[in-house]
C-alpha cells in the first residue's frame, strides 16, 4: 500500500502541523511507479493537453506523469525563480501566505490542462494554480494528487474542477 510509504513528522513545520513526508515513497521504486500510474490514470489522458505542477513536489510527480503520458509539464514556481515574463497569485497556505507565477506564455488560450501535486491539503496551492490557467485563457479539466488531507475540505475551494487523490486522510 502507499500508505505504508508515507512518514508522519509531528509539529513540522511548526507547531500542530503533522507533515506527511514522501520521501520514504520517492526512495521505493515501486512505490514511486505505483504512484506516478495511479495518478495517471486518474484522468482520462485525451482530457488534458498539458500538466501544470507545483513547486517542489509537484515538479516530482507531474513531471514523471507528463512523460509517462507523454504530455506537456509546465512548472508553477515562487516569485522570482523564472527567468521570463510571469503571471502571480498570492494564495493562502495551511500556515500561511505565498506567492506562486508562471510564464505569461505557459498555456495558450483554451489548452486543457490537468494539475499534479503531491498534497491537497487547504486548497490554496491548487486553487491559486487554476487561477493561474484560467488568467492564461486554459481550462482546468481536473486536478490529481498524491495525498489528500480531507479533513481540511481543501477541494471546496475549486469544486468545479474534478479532483483525484490516490490516499486520503
Amino acid at each position: 500500500m502507499l500508505e505504508d510509504h508515507i512518514r508522519d513528522i509531528p509539529d513540522f513545520p511548526k507547531p500542530g502541523i503533522v507533515y506527511k513526508d514522501i520521501t520514504p515513497l520517492l526512495q521505493n521504486g515501486a512505490a514511486l511507479r505505483e504512484a506516478v500510474q495511479g495518478i495517471a490514470e486518474a484522468v482520462d489522458p485525451d482530457s488534458f493537453d498539458l500538466i501544470f505542477g507545483m513547486e517542489s513536489r509537484g515538479f516530482i510527480f507531474g513531471t514523471a506523469v507528463a512523460t509517462h503520458l507523454g504530455k506537456g509539464f509546465v512548472p508553477v514556481r515562487k516569485p522570482g525563480k523564472l527567468p521570463f515574463d510571469t503571471i502571480s497569485q498570492t494564495y493562502e497556505l495551511e500556515y500561511g501566505t505565498d506567492t506562486l507565477e508562471t510564464h505569461v506564455d505557459a498555456c495558450k488560450p483554451g489548452q486543457r490542462v490537468l494539475l499534479v501535486d503531491d498534497l491537497l491539503a487547504t486548497g490554496g496551492t491548487l486553487g491559486a494554480t487554476i487561477d493561474l490557467v484560467r488568467k492564461l485563457g486554459g481550462i482546468p479539466v481536473a486536478c490529481s494528487v498524491l495525498i489528500e488531507l480531507s479533513f481540511l475540505n481543501g477541494r471546496e475551494r475549486f469544486a468545479d474542477v474534478p479532483t483525484h487523490s490516490l490516499i486520503r486522510y
